[in-house]
């Protein structure tokens, strides 16, 4: 059989929560770092290619191509290794629920691999995206900026991101972390990488494609907008004939904003999503009637 059934998934999840928990710090750490950066890159890849796209004049085909190019973040993650907070969010809980873990490691994995995704998250956000210019990257007529296109589209996902109600953030984490943990279920069942690469493909462009909300690309979507905002050539242009023109929005999130109207919402939402839809809800299914 070229995939695995559920009931083999299941039962490699447990396994696969198990040797997650059992990883020394050092190396929750390391992998944590390269996941949050590979989903950073990704993240970096939908706004260079979509950031310039109307969306006013080509309708939902800018979010379409946004979100076909993001899941490149998860594929690197699960191919290439790394240890992703929002995947374990599965896997932890169906190891735990099959008594192979402990409630401490769960939390020993959580915290230490969340802090990795967000330390490699906030490196591509800033020295790769904002350091290295490619955000602020202006568009000129002449010697006259026009636009700064990918600068203004991440001050809009940002401002957009931390201005929603809590609850909604909250349920948007739901749907999206419910669609994350089963493309890691999905690409488990895969016995080859291109098998792999189209089970992750499909979930992630739905999620992002409908606009749900995920824990680890919004440490670097909207840190990196807040980068953007703040840099005094944005502003410059924001404030100007030519920003206004383009409708570059100034900054109104914050760190604050970030941390209590969303990444604190949104990651309680995507343990939800996870663990309790897909991880809780197989186990029951294919585990615990066994037993």
């Amino acid at each position: 059989m070229a995939f695995k059934t559920p009931k083999e998934i299941a039962q490699g999840m447990v396994q696969t929560g198990r040797a997650k928990a059992e990883l020394p710090i050092i190396k929750m750490l390391v992998l944590g770092f390269l996941a949050g950066a590979y989903i950073a890159l990704g993240g970096l890849l939908a706004v260079k290619v979509a950031g310039t796209i109307p969306n006013e004049v080509l309708g939902s085909l800018q979010k379409f191509i946004f979100a076909a190019v993001f899941p490149v973040g998860l594929m690197m993650v699960l191919i290439a290794g790394g240890e992703l907070v929002t995947g374990n969010m599965m896997t932890q809980p169906i190891a735990f629920l099959d008594k192979k873990i402990g409630f401490g490691g769960i939390i020993k994995n959580w915290t230490f691999v969340y802090i990795g995704n967000f330390i490699g998250s906030v490196f591509v956000a800033y020295v790769l995206s904002y350091f290295t210019g490619l955000i602020l990257e202006p568009v000129k007529t002449g010697d006259v900026v026009t636009s700064m296109p990918w600068a203004a589209f991440v001050v809009k996902i940002a401002n957009a991101k931390t201005s929603m109600p809590w609850w909604v953030a909250f349920w948007r984490a739901v749907g999206c972390n419910w669609l994350v943990a089963l493309a890691v279920w999905m690409a488990f069942a895969a016995e080859d990488i291109v098998g792999k690469i189209f089970a992750i493909w499909w979930p992630i462009m739905a999620f992002v494609a409908i606009g749900f909300e995920h824990s680890v690309a919004n440490m670097f979507f909207i840190p990196l907008g807040i980068y953007a905002g703040n840099d005094p050539a944005y502003i410059a242009f924001a404030k100007s004939a030519q920003g206004i023109a383009a409708h570059a929005p100034l900054l109104k999130a914050t760190w604050e904003s970030f941390l209590v109207n969303n990444l604190i919402p949104v990651t309680l939402g995507n343990i939800v999503g996870a663990g309790l839809f897909v991880g809780t809800v197989y186990w029951w299914v294919y585990l615990k009637a066994e037993k």
